[in-house]
């Protein structure tokens, strides 16, 4: 059994802290492909909201996700970079790194 130990983040706010034993070293990958397309962009918000400065998260889509990147960019104003690491055609690998 893990347990968790409240932690601080920088916003000052309460947060969690896994004490597993694991830790992410490389960057993490996301495949959307498997999420249903109703909660597919959600999933990714989600992912990317735990994504610290510095950090990245690898995204495997169907398509071009042009209309994802948009909502990002809308949402984090300009904090997340992209770059395209496999563009299709059969999947599309894309780094999306936190730069603030």
């Amino acid at each position: 059994m893990t347990s968790e130990i409240p932690v601080q983040d920088v916003s000052g706010q309460s947060a969690s802290a896994c004490t597993c034993g694991e830790h992410d070293h490389d960057v993490p990958e996301l495949d959307v492909r498997a999420i249903p397309h109703a909660i597919r962009h959600a999933t990714v918000f989600g992912a990317l909201s735990a994504v610290k400065v510095g950090g990245a998260l690898d995204l495997v889509a169907p398509h071009d996700p042009k209309p994802l990147l948009a909502q990002i960019n809308d949402r984090e104003s300009g904090a997340i970079d992209v770059e395209y690491l496999v563009p299709g055609p059969e999947a599309w690998t894309l780094r999306l790194t936190r730069t603030r």
